[in-house]
């Protein structure tokens, strides 16, 4: 399995417009290689560089129940296909990168996994609810990661 944008390659910088500093939408995301026994996906994007500022990592969007057919799934820029599931900025929407200035570069994780069922799961679940639904469950996963600093 794959997730790639045509916003930014893997390891590199994130657009601004993808940020708070811009229009704060999410970046256009196609997962491919997906496997055939798939029922659902789930998105997480994260910044694990954030335990170095706040003591933990920083949850920016979680999706959940994305809906498969066929081997790619596309989710379009500025919007939302699935469940949304509670990010720590305690909405529903993506929450882009917004590190302190003076902090370095950040690596934000948009980590894609398939599942052999769907979770079922409300809205604006918790990303630790999510996990524990998802054990034994997942078929493949992959990361893109994309950088960004205020610096």
């Amino acid at each position: 399995m794959k997730i790639q944008s045509p916003a930014f390659a893997h390891n590199e910088k994130i657009p601004a417009d993808y940020t708070a500093d811009g229009k704060d939408i999410n970046p256009q995301l196609k997962i491919s290689k997906i496997p055939k026994e798939t029922k659902s996906l789930v998105l997480i994007v994260d910044d694990p560089d954030a335990r170095r500022v706040c003591g933990y990592t920083w949850v920016h969007w979680i999706i959940f129940d994305i809906p498969v057919e066929g081997d790619i799934v596309e989710i379009p820029e500025n919007s939302t296909i699935g469940i949304p599931g509670e990010s720590t900025y305690k909405k529903p929407s993506y929450g882009g990168p917004n590190p302190p200035a003076g902090t370095g570069i950040h690596n934000y994780h948009f980590k894609i996994y398939a599942l052999d069922k769907k979770l079922k799961l409300p809205k604006m679940t918790s990303l630790s609810k999510i996990t524990e639904s998802m054990k034994n469950h997942v078929l493949a996963n992959s990361t893109l990661i994309g950088q960004y600093s205020k610096n």
